[in-house]
């Protein structure tokens, strides 16, 4: 598995891409795994300053999705007991607007198949469209959050923890009365398993 980590953090796919973006910035593959662990996170795609510090969720973001699952930062940040797989390793740049370019396709075109094979996670949380079209073939967020219980407990859709979706939570007071209760249960029993391996 250290072989697939080393080539993903190699790899160079996107040079040209990246540096054609607003940014100018070189690839900086973020790979957080390892094989045993129970838990995994599908995110969308490092941003900057995930890009700048190498470890995924050091953001605001990564603040409200740790109280989402009701884990401290020892928890989240051990690769033995929780995956962070994003669709995309690199930070894909900025757009000429400043705003946070999608997750290239040939990220996970490349890359995805042979990361999954090794997992073999007992809990995924899906979180944003990019990783609930890709795993579930799903298309509005809302409802397939909204329909959560169809995918559970294996399978946890969740919004985007970015604090642009502050207002969504309002509209939507469910996600956290009722999904969220039932994904940190969920998340307790699976970690406990994890709990004191070296």
């Amino acid at each position: 598995m250290s072989e697939l980590s080393d080539q993903i953090g190699a790899c160079r796919l996107c040079a040209g891409r990246f540096a054609a973006t607003a940014t100018g910035h070189a690839p900086r593959p973020v790979v957080w795994f390892r094989r045993g662990a129970r838990v995994l996170i599908v995110g969308q795609a490092p941003g900057m300053r995930v890009h700048e510090s190498g470890r995924p969720f050091t953001d605001r973001s990564g603040d409200r999705l740790r109280d989402w699952m009701g884990v401290d930062e020892a928890t989240f940040y051990d690769r033995d007991r929780i995956a962070i797989v994003p669709m995309a390793f690199c930070f894909p740049g900025y757009d000429a607007k400043g705003a946070d370019l999608p997750p290239p396709p040939i990220c996970a075109q490349v890359w995805r198949a042979p990361v999954m094979a090794i997992l073999k996670p007992r809990l995924i949380l899906l979180v944003g469209g990019h990783a609930m079209r890709w795993h579930l073939g799903a298309g509005n967020v809302t409802e397939v959050v909204r329909n959560w219980r169809d995918h559970a407990p294996a399978v946890w859709p969740l919004p985007h923890p970015s604090w642009r979706n502050t207002a969504w939570l309002r509209r939507n007071p469910w996600f956290e009365a009722e999904l969220l209760p039932a994904l940190r249960q969920a998340l307790s029993r699976e970690l406990a398993h994890g709990a004191g391996r070296a």
